[in-house]
């Protein structure tokens, strides 16, 4: 007698090209088609990015603390301290502006599965928004903010071992160090930010398609308003 193995891999969902007049870029399904590959990342990934968020600020202030409270004398302390300080900090708004692109990313798949499982119910054709240019300028964006910050904060990290401060031009090399390093994280800073707003353009627009297609279930249905 043949078993059937418990566990079985995922099979995609059926799509059929759909050709609508107003501009949205759909397929149509039986069923719902879920979430995608960054909506998934995006529902297990958002805490993480988060707590490490906390993480790095905590450390960050906790060395904001000792630096303040370092004698002046003690070039070679501060110095090192310097550049952990922002780099702990920075290491903090990384993680932040991860957890929110990827929290926006959730939400997205909420309205992608629960719009699709509302269809599927109501009977018909299941319409599901293809991702939009938004979407992936989104990630594109989140991609090459959080490369370019890693770069500010890796240089932060590497100053900060790099220079004892016992001649003059240690001094000078840790400085322009950290001008370099400050100047990637707010690069880093300005590409996430940019990333996000894609992020609320794209919900902006999911919603208008939710909106358009319960109006045309509805009225399939035989309710107008």
């Amino acid at each position: 007698m043949t078993t059937t193995a418990l566990h079985t891999a995922p099979t995609k969902t059926p799509t059929t090209a759909v050709t609508r007049s107003d501009g949205f870029n759909v397929v149509g399904s039986d069923t719902s088609l879920g979430y995608n590959l960054p909506q998934r990342m995006g529902r297990k990934l958002w805490l993480p990015m988060f707590a490490m968020a906390l993480m790095g600020w905590t450390a960050g202030f906790t060395l904001a603390i000792i630096e303040a409270g370092t004698d002046r004398a003690e070039v070679n302390d501060l110095q090192t301290l310097g550049h952990l300080v922002p780099g702990f900090m920075f290491v903090g708004f990384l993680g932040v502006f991860a957890a929110i692109t990827f929290a926006v990313a959730r939400i997205l798949g909420e309205f992608r599965t629960g719009g699709g499982e509302v269809q599927a119910t109501a009977g018909g054709q299941v319409q599901t928004l293809k991702m939009p240019a938004t979407a992936k300028a989104m990630l594109g964006f989140m991609i090459m903010g959080m490369m370019v910050m890693a770069a500010g904060v890796a240089t932060n990290f590497v100053a900060a071992g790099a220079f004892d401060g016992t001649n003059p031009a240690d001094l000078i090399d840790s400085a322009q160090a950290g001008a370099a390093a400050s100047g990637l994280r707010r690069l880093g800073v300005v590409t996430y930010l940019t990333g996000i707003a894609f992020g609320l353009a794209t919900i902006i627009d999911v919603l208008r398609f939710q909106a358009t297609r319960i109006r045309e279930v509805a009225a399939s249905h035989g309710h107008t308003h």
